[in-house]
């Protein structure tokens, strides 16, 4: 497993994280020997929010791993809060962030979070007041660092005026098969869809400022259309290059899919949403595959993307 320090911090993480989100349909046997395994494998990171399974999968995963002083040194824990999923809106409100908060450490039975993700923007927010949460949680040492999910540079920017920590953290969604953070900077200067910037240059903003990119649904087609690895009808030549390399290297599909991510220089996290354990293995065999520069691209080139 490789380690790496998030830049800002204190915190020497796993490139490979296992996500929670969909923890709520393991019985809570297999629950504990998902998150067992992932440690094991060299896990260090879990990734959860507010949301997932209505706060009941930070439940659950405290009580799989029966939470004590002990467990909780081994693990850096990130959660997330702003969506507010009953009525489906964001609310970056000093308010709710705090109450969301108290909410996470209750669940998870823990005193701090490691890092807090502010969700998804909120067209609403008044960064005034998100700074004073901030502060309040910081002071408190109820959340050591902080970061955002799926936000770009100048929503970025605009926390960061206010904000008095560090923002050391983007969850930007990344994949073979979903990689507009990727595509424009590919294809500069042509008259085609793929030299849309539609995010702002948010991977180098990200690598320019310090901030770690964490990648969720690295093995799904866009915005949750399924996964692609095994999808033949869909991308044929795609999974027929990921299998000739994953069969070079002596492992699976999903170590390729994987290594892809963690070749790019940017130092990113994977995020994993899978709940099987052996799925987990896999993914985790990913983590140090020295992907060559002309893999990289053949598997790049392979989804359907343009070299020009």
């Amino acid at each position: 497993m490789k380690y790496f320090p998030i830049k800002g911090t204190n915190l020497n993480v796993s490139n490979i994280v296992m996500g929670n989100m969909r923890i709520p349909q393991l019985s809570k046997t297999e629950l504990e020997k998902l998150i067992r395994t992932a440690m094991e494998e060299g896990i260090n990171f879990f990734d959860h929010a507010d949301i997932y399974g209505g706060g009941e999968s930070e439940e659950l995963f405290a009580d799989a791993i029966e939470m004590n002083p002990s467990t909780r040194e081994k693990m850096i824990l990130q959660s997330k809060c702003g969506i507010v999923s009953k009525d489906n809106y964001f609310d970056f409100s000093k308010e709710h962030i705090l109450k969301s908060v108290d909410g996470i450490l209750k669940r998870l039975k823990t005193d701090y979070l490691d890092i807090l993700l502010l969700h998804r923007p909120d067209p609403l927010m008044e960064p005034e007041e998100v700074a004073e949460a901030f502060d309040e949680l910081h002071n408190s040492g109820k959340v050591h660092y902080f970061g955002v999910s799926n936000h770009n540079p100048m929503q970025i920017e605009l926390l960061q005026k206010y904000v008095s920590q560090k923002l050391v953290v983007n969850q930007l969604q990344l994949s073979i098969a979903h990689t507009p953070i990727i595509d424009s900077g590919i294809a500069v200067n042509m008259n085609i869809d793929q030299s849309v910037n539609r995010d702002g240059s948010v991977l180098e903003y990200c690598r320019l400022n310090d901030i770690t990119i964490q990648a969720w649904s690295p093995y799904q087609n866009g915005f949750f259309e399924g996964p692609f690895l095994g999808d033949l009808e869909k991308f044929p030549k795609l999974n027929e290059v990921i299998d000739r390399i994953a069969e070079k290297y002596g492992v699976t599909n999903t170590a390729i899919a994987t290594a892809w991510i963690t070749r790019h220089p940017a130092n990113m996290q994977v995020v994993l949403g899978t709940t099987n354990a052996q799925r987990l293995k896999d993914a985790c065999a990913g983590s140090e595959i020295p992907l060559t520069r002309d893999e990289w691209y053949q598997i790049y080139k392979a989804a359907g993307n343009m070299v020009p």
